[in-house]
């Protein structure tokens, strides 16, 4: 793939977390492909190397970071360092995050902490941090990933549907605030069903094998497929964009007409 200094986000400055695999990969690679420099925090350093590798081959710029995003002290130097080699800060995606199936009975006090940790103070961490540093750039956009689930119930995900449903709020707060206090930062959060990604493909080979698995889930979608995490990105990068400059405090359904039902 051969990256362009003249795409729909041609300058910008981007952080993309969970940036190894999956959607945050995809979206590393889009943001790239339309201009963005872009640096990819991931706590599986192998992989964030790998896409920025791709990047660089392509003749983008790139950079990654091990990062823990749960940790305040991560995020501080991530986009520490981003401003310092970049020159700025204009996109956050706060990607990052994980899910398991277990009732709530069934669900330990140590995975509810853990999953609050990954799923919901790293966006916390990410808003708080980023933003300083997008004022400074002259303003910006954040977008949060969630999840169908941040939207309607799931009985065998309730903790998974506790910490999408609380990015989604959080968004709105966050995106008021900024609009508000005239910031010209805006921020957003993207709900995408069940998608082609290694998280989601673990849970599939549970049906007896990974392609059992995915029409299983494929059917649960008017649509009759999975998603692909390139649709994903495509829909980020939208919203990362000037050409969403009038949308913010908003939610970016994903799912193949999963909710519409």
């Amino acid at each position: 793939m051969n990256y362009t200094t003249g795409g729909r986000v041609a300058g910008k400055i981007a952080i993309v977390s969970g940036g190894g695999a999956g959607i945050g990969r995809a979206t590393a690679l889009r943001l790239a492909e339309e201009g963005a420099q872009v640096c990819l925090g991931d706590i599986d350093e192998t992989a964030a190397e790998a896409c920025v590798e791709e990047i660089r081959t392509g003749g983008g710029a790139a950079r990654s970071f091990v990062h823990d995003v749960a940790e305040e002290a991560d995020w501080r130097r991530v986009i520490d360092a981003t401003v310092a080699q970049f020159g700025g800060l204009d996109i956050l995606v706060n990607n990052a995050g994980f899910a398991f199936a277990a009732g709530v009975e069934e669900t330990t006090t140590e995975q509810w902490r853990r999953i609050m940790a990954v799923n919901v103070d790293s966006v916390f961490f990410g808003c708080k941090f980023a933003i300083p540093a997008m004022r400074e750039s002259g303003g910006g956009a954040i977008v949060n990933m969630s999840s169908i689930l941040g939207l309607v119930g799931s009985p065998v995900q309730p903790a998974y549907n506790a910490t999408k449903g609380a990015v989604r709020l959080f968004t709105k707060g966050v995106a008021l605030e900024c609009a508000e206090a005239g910031w010209n930062i805006r921020v957003n959060s993207v709900h995408p069903a069940y998608i082609n990604t290694p998280m989601v493909a673990r849970y599939a080979v549970t049906f007896g094998s990974l392609e059992k698995g995915l029409a299983a889930l494929g059917k649960l979608h008017p649509v009759g497929r999975v998603g692909e995490a390139e649709e994903v990105a495509n829909a980020v990068l939208y919203l990362a964009s000037d050409e969403a400059k009038f949308v913010t405090g908003t939610e970016l359904v994903i799912d193949g007409g999963y909710t519409a039902a």
